[in-house]
This record gives structure tokens, sequence and C-alpha cells, in this order.
């Protein structure tokens, strides 16, 4: 390669690598390389030394000389970043401000897609997920397809504001016994009471809290209304909020999703895993075979 041909290369790498170093600083940090501090643009720079280099080392690979990325792919790559900005104009001009431009953009998006797809390809090769490791996985990883037990619920709530006579502590504990007394043996008027008396957000709807899993109310709810029969209302509950009461409506019992309804979840997850896991391996090899013959790498 002549003198010139080698100039225009490390103009062309230090463009894409401009690529890198944006790409990194707007994935870690939201941020263009000009808003950079000094400790952040030392981590992007060590971030972006590596995914450049290890680029170059799959842009070099035989199978990436076997990869062909049509015009119409990279233009449409070329479309998606644009749309990001409210006009051409403000596209350049962000070009510009972190050292790129249009054309440099599309040389570091050709780099890109080979490199994508050249991983495809080699995530491609891994074995295909059978029955026997689905059964197993299922089998090592119960609770994760056992849905827990839910509760649908609805709650009264009269608040504590000493800063109102009929919400001091006292006023409100007695409003809320008096709802409870009527309420007694009668759940049936648990909504009509909510919408009468409530003063959460929720009295609109009657008081619905709607379907509740274990540990999304506060601790002293929770442990009421997973107490609760079926059709229950609680005893009356003080939380820092005020004074609740809650009715259970129904229970939803923990059930065990059983393997033919979680076994295209398990395929997907396992097929996904192998291949990151080919593609990993794949490119380990890749740098330790370039480190053993000697060759500069910053990957």
């Amino acid at each position: 390669m002549s003198a010139t041909g080698r100039t225009a290369m490390r103009q062309e790498e230090s463009a894409v690598y401009r690529y890198h170093l944006l790409r990194v600083a707007l994935e870690h940090f939201q941020r263009n390389l000009a808003q950079l501090d000094d400790s952040q643009l030392i981590e992007v720079r060590k971030r972006a030394s590596r995914t450049f280099g290890i680029e170059s080392l799959v842009l070099g690979t035989p199978e990436a000389h076997e990869v062909v990325i049509d015009g119409q792919h990279l233009d449409a790559a070329i479309a998606e970043v644009s749309s990001r900005y409210p006009d051409t104009q403000s596209f350049h001009t962000d070009l510009t401000a972190n050292g790129l431009d249009e054309t440099a953009l599309r040389n570091a998006l050709y780099r890109e897609l080979v490199f994508d797809a050249v991983l495809q390809r080699i995530g491609s090769r891994h074995p295909s997920v059978n029955d026997i490791d689905a059964r197993l996985y299922y089998e090592l990883n119960r609770d994760r397809f056992r849905v827990h037990e839910k509760r649908t619920a609805r709650q009264i709530l009269v608040t504590i504001n000493p800063d109102y006579p009929d919400n001091t502590r006292v006023a409100a504990q007695a409003r809320i016994g008096k709802i409870a007394d009527a309420l007694a043996n009668r759940p049936g008027r648990f909504a009509e009471q909510a919408r009468r008396y409530s003063e959460c957000p929720t009295a609109l709807d009657g008081g619905k809290l709607g379907e509740i899993g274990r540990g999304q109310l506060f601790p002293q709810l929770d442990t009421a209304l997973f107490g609760l029969r079926e059709g229950e209302i609680s005893e009356v509950i003080e939380t820092e909020m005020g004074f609740h009461l809650l009715l259970c409506e129904k229970i939803q019992p923990a059930r065990q999703v059983p393997y033919a309804r979680a076994a295209a979840d398990i395929y997907t997850l396992l097929d996904a895993r192998h291949r990151r896991n080919c593609q990993k391996t794949w490119l380990s090899e890749l740098v330790r075979t370039k480190k053993v013959r000697g060759v500069r790498n910053d990957a």
C-alpha cells in the first residue's frame, strides 16, 4: 500500500474511533464529548479503545470478508441516526461538534453493520436447544415458573392531618371506627362506604386497589391483607398515611406454571444464551490469537 493509501486509512480509522468515543459517551453518560469532565473522558477513551480494537479485529476475519452490506441497508442506518434530530442542520451541527461528518459516520456505521452481521453468523453456529436442555432448566429453576399469590383488594383511608379538626389523630380514628362498625359483617357495602368516606384517590373507584402481590403495600397493610380470608374486612390499621380498612375480595393462590406452557419461553432464553456464549468464546479466542502472534491490540 502506498504512503497516501496508508495516510487515508489512518484518517478513516481516526474518524471511526471518534464515533466510538461519541457512542460510549452517549451510552454511559448521556453526554456529547464536549460535555464530559476529565474523569469521564478517561473512562470513555478506555472503553472506546476496547470496542474499536475488538471491532477492528472482527473486521479482519475471513467471516467479515464474506459479509455484504448493501447501500439501502446503510442508508437506512444513516436515516435512523439523523431521525433523532429535529432537522438536517441540527444533525450536521452535532456531527461537526463531535469531530465527525456524514462520510465518517457512514464509514463507522458500515463497520458496525459488518461487525453485527459477523456476530450473528457466529452466534448461529451454536448447538440447537433440545427438550432435555429445556426440561433440565425448568426443573433446576422451578421458582422462576411459579406465579405467586395475589389478592384483589379495596381500601378505605382516613388521613391524619393535625391542621384540620376533622383529621386530627383522635378525630380520624373515631371516623374510621364508625365506618368499621357500619361495615361489620357487611362487606358488600365496602365500595359504597369507600366512595363516600375514603380520602384515597381510589375512592372514585370504590376503593379498588386491584391485584396486589406481597410487598407492594406498606408492611402493616401487607401483613393484614395476606392474613385475611376471601371476603373478609380487616381491623383498623394505622400507617404514616392515616387509618385504613382493607377488604380482601378475591384470593388467587400461588401456582406452578406447567412445563408445557413454559417450554417456548425456555427455548427462547436458552437459544439466546447459547448464542451469546458462542459469540463470546469466538471473540475471546480471536483476541487471544492476536496477542499470541504479537499483534498490537487495544481490545
